[in-house]
């Protein structure tokens, strides 16, 4: 069990680590790996007195704070499935996904969540409460059981440990279910590529509800005997983070390229007194901008290592290597880590190095299909291979390079967003008669959200109508930026309608420099 589930990896943290430090919460209290070891199984014995037992979904949506990690961790101990989401989501949005992903049980931090506790009491889903009053307390929950010991139970690498969603081109998002084995093994590669040892320290930036800063910020980090700190506000703080960086003698960490946009502006403006000595700096999730990057580098003295990642994969599939084992390319995501990695054009036939085709991996870090969608898995497992929808090219070194997006998808710093779900909502306005969301490039969050929408005849509606709409049915992140209120939109000769026309029609009309590239 040790080396082939995350548990066991962790469990084998705690015995050789005991004392170092494992999580900080900025300001308040450190936790070492052993304190953190009994902490999870001290919780997991209060879930599986309450009937939480093997293959039961758990639903989680907290800020980034210990209690997060220690219930996300507890429900993977007592063999059930972690389901984190996002506590932006409307009740709507909750709904759908604890649905979807059958959740037994809504966890949130003490002062809850309205919406996702609407959604669950809808459901018929309880809620429990999870506070953790001091380090040395044990974990609080809200309804109180005699605990049930968890010693005896033995985590299987089949067993499912995290379920995430990823936004298709569908009009549903697709459930991801990743087992033990997929999570060790991705946390393997991920301390593998970065040599991550019990002498390093990051500052978690990103939410733990997505697979990035799961994965790559804390889980790899945890594994690994060394450390992380969550910042005081539950989230990213521009104005914390050097601090945070600093205090806990920091030696790397890893963001999207908008939180990096940000740190980097803010040093432009308000330069700290002192940086840490960082071995590296790594930018995933969306690309960054060569420009970027140089600047990172100059600004505070460290190599910046873009990578490569999707859920499916349980996040890492390519990364630039440290500067030792070769050289990083700017434009690049760099060399596949543990698993194989091919081009291949639409009859599964390998592409030579310089040819463009779609990116294809297998290994022991990929999903073994969607839940519940044969459509989606049929299209996903071909030729032997996943197929990640991604378009790219490997060069004479074995470098990866991005070119496009077959999918439809809309990169947000990182957020992907299905532009039909923007269209569902959009399409349930009373005054609105036709909607296509887009993707259009911005420099900030490298791609937003914009929309084309024919109002009802007869309907007088404005484009703040139209937004104010959205920021009621939909996260924040996935409100449009801007609304193109018009009597047509662009069709093929056949009569469909093509996102990337629909944005090269509207965007044309500001700035040519904006069209969208293929794939956007």
């Amino acid at each position: 069990m040790e080396s082939t589930t995350l548990t066991g990896l962790l469990k084998r943290t705690a015995s050789e680590f005991p004392e170092r430090r494992a999580i900080s919460s900025s300001g308040k209290f450190d936790l070492t790996h052993a304190q953190l070891d009994e902490l999870v199984d001290h919780a997991a014995s209060h879930l599986v007195a309450a009937g939480i037992g093997p293959g039961d979904v758990v639903a989680l949506t907290f800020p980034n704070t210990v209690e997060f990690v220690i219930m996300f961790l507890a429900v993977i101990r007592c063999r059930a499935t972690a389901a984190p989401l996002n506590s932006a989501y409307t009740a709507e949005e909750f709904a759908f996904y604890l649905s979807d992903s059958e959740s037994k049980l809504l966890l949130t931090p003490q002062q809850g969540n309205q919406s996702a506790q609407a959604a669950a009491s809808k459901l018929n889903i309880p809620n429990v409460a999870a506070t953790l009053p001091s380090p040395n307390s044990k974990i609080t929950l809200s309804t109180a059981l005699d605990p049930e010991s968890v010693s005896k139970i033995t985590n299987d690498p089949n067993d499912v440990a995290l379920f995430l969603h990823t936004s298709g081109t569908t009009s549903r998002p697709k459930g991801v279910p990743l087992t033990q084995s997929n999570l060790a093994v991705s946390v393997k590669n991920i301390m593998s590529v970065y040599k991550l040892t019990e002498t390093d320290s990051t500052v978690i930036v990103l939410p733990l509800f997505h697979v990035h800063g799961l994965m790559a910020g804390l889980l790899s980090s945890l594994c690994a005997g060394a450390s992380v700190v969550l910042p005081a506000a539950g989230r990213f703080s521009a104005s914390t983070f050097w601090a945070d960086m600093n205090g806990y003698g920091a030696t790397w960490y890893t963001a999207v390229p908008t939180i990096h946009q940000i740190i980097l502006d803010r040093h432009l403006t308000k330069p700290e007194r002192s940086y840490p000595k960082l071995r590296f700096i790594r930018s995933c999730s969306a690309s960054l901008a060569p420009r970027i990057l140089e600047q990172l580098e100059e600004s505070f003295g460290a190599p910046v290592l873009e990578a490569y990642a999707m859920t499916e994969a349980s996040h890492l599939m390519a990364s630039n290597p440290l500067p030792e084992d070769g050289p990083h390319k700017p434009g690049s995501v760099g060399k596949p880590v543990g698993q194989e990695m091919v081009i291949l054009d639409e009859n599964g036939v390998v592409q030579k190095e310089g040819a463009s085709g779609e990116v294809c991996i297998r290994g022991y870090n990929v999903t073994r299909g969607y839940k519940n969608n044969p459509e989606a898995n049929k299209q996903a497992f071909q030729f032997s291979w996943f197929h990640t929808g991604d378009i790219g090219y490997l060069d004479s070194d074995g470098y990866l390079h991005m070119v496009g997006r077959i999918k439809e998808l809309i990169n947000r710093g990182g957020e992907k967003i299905s532009p039909i779900e923007v269209d569902a909502v959009l399409l349930s306005h009373p005054g609105i008669a036709q909607a296509v969301a887009f993707g259009v490039p911005d420099d900030k969050y490298g791609e937003e959200i914009n929309c084309a929408v024919i109002p009802r005849e007869g309907t007088k509606l404005t484009e703040g109508d139209v937004i104010e709409f959205c920021q009621k049915n939909l996260a924040s992140f996935k409100v449009p930026k801007k609304i193109f209120l018009t009597d047509t939109v662009p069709k093929t000769a056949s009569g469909k309608i093509q996102r990337r026309i629909v944005a090269e029609h509207f965007l044309v009309q500001i700035s040519t420099a904006m069209v969208p590239k293929f794939g956007a």
